[in-house]
């Protein structure tokens, strides 16, 4: 499958192998294919040394464009056959929203740490759930939050905000748009029980990133809103989204999600960051630079010594995969908390619970 700059559904970015463990010491499955985000983690996890050891779906069709990237995987014949392998350490999933819970439940208490897609969650109840079986087996449960942990400029801009270049973070902005392409999307995308609403799915990448970045580690949604401007056919569907929230060091944040791109946009989505620090200014261009190259990963950060522009697209890579691989082997939490990753699923969440339905007909 040829990366698509205009297909967000399938976009699978390629990074340098950076391997952190010997062939065959990380077994890995792949089941569930329902989304297409499924072929970026799998890049993700074999450039970071994982061995991808079978593939599983209900649908065999998906499995035979699974197995024409990957030649090399087997194909397995149920899920069981996967779970009661001994020898694998995980399973990588993107199954249909509000199916992700209950199957990363049964991963885990089958004695394997888990990577699901974004969200991992559509409903308050699910995450009370997977966090109770997640501590009682004390297995790892890891979320693809692609926004962040898969584009270069948003890694690099956390690199800025470490090495203190902007002081103190006090405020984030982002922007999370994507193209609709309603023809191609499958009928869960439209079902608001299975999809989740726009705050809980696409929403969840920009709370993770408000996190990380504010070294919060939790927020208080003030406001949240979400509505079906163009797309009345299909009822279930919030077409736009967005939120307030503040974190528990004062840090604000403001984002809006939507299904809004031009076609005449050269990606599948016009995505930025903004960060605004005591001391400096952060913009992430994350997949294009409008107008001036169709190219991603555009840093521009402001300083007290002037203004900068790095182009980082091939320069920085992607740690997360090789680190959530070591965390899994040595027990630690390099790649990210457990605490972490259930707090941004828990807020988008509460956004999508407590969102004011907006009226659409003007």
């Amino acid at each position: 499958m040829a990366i698509n700059k205009k297909d967000g559904m399938n976009y699978a970015p390629k990074g340098k192998a950076n391997k952190v463990v010997k062939d065959g010491e990380f077994p890995v499955a792949i089941a569930a294919l329902d989304h297409g985000h499924i072929y970026g983690m799998s890049n993700g996890l074999k450039e970071a040394g994982a061995n991808i050891v079978y593939v599983y779906d209900r649908d065999p069709k998906k499995i035979e464009e699974y197995l024409e990237k990957f030649p090399e995987v087997k194909r397995a014949e149920s899920l069981e056959e996967i779970l009661e392998d001994s020898s694998i350490k995980m399973v990588a999933a993107a199954a249909i929203p509000n199916l992700r819970s209950e199957l990363g439940n049964k991963v885990m208490k089958a004695g394997k740490d888990y990577f699901t897609d974004k969200t991992g969650f559509t409903t308050l109840e699910q995450l009370e759930e997977t966090r109770k079986v997640q501590k009682e087996t004390g297995r790892r449960y890891f979320v693809y939050f692609s926004e962040r942990l898969h584009v270069e400029g948003a890694i690099f801009a956390g690199e800025l905000i470490k090495e203190g270049k902007i002081g103190k973070v006090v405020q984030v902005t982002g922007f999370g748009p994507h193209s609709l392409n309603k023809e191609s999307r499958p009928d869960w995308f439209f079902k608001k029980e299975q999809y989740g609403g726009i705050l809980t799915d696409i929403g969840s990448h920009q709370i993770e990133q408000f996190l990380y970045y504010t070294g919060n580690e939790n927020a208080k949604v003030i406001s949240s809103k979400v509505g079906n401007y163009a797309n009345p056919d299909v009822p279930e569907l919030e077409d736009y989204g967005d939120a307030t929230l503040v974190g528990d060091n004062g840090a604000t944040f403001f984002y809006k999600v939507h299904w809004f791109s031009p076609k005449g946009l050269s990606s599948w989505g016009d995505g930025r960051t903004f960060i605004t620090g005591t001391k400096g200014s952060i913009e992430v261009r994350k997949y294009t630079n409008v107008g001036e190259e169709a190219t991603g990963d555009h840093v521009f950060l402001v300083d007290g010594e002037g203004e900068h522009h790095y182009k980082v697209n091939g320069k920085v890579g992607f740690p997360f995969f090789g680190q959530m691989i070591l965390d899994c082997i040595n027990g630690t939490e390099e790649a990210m908390t457990q605490e972490h990753i259930f707090k941004a699923q828990e807020l988008c969440l509460l956004c999508q619970k407590e969102a004011i339905k907006l009226d659409t007909n003007i």
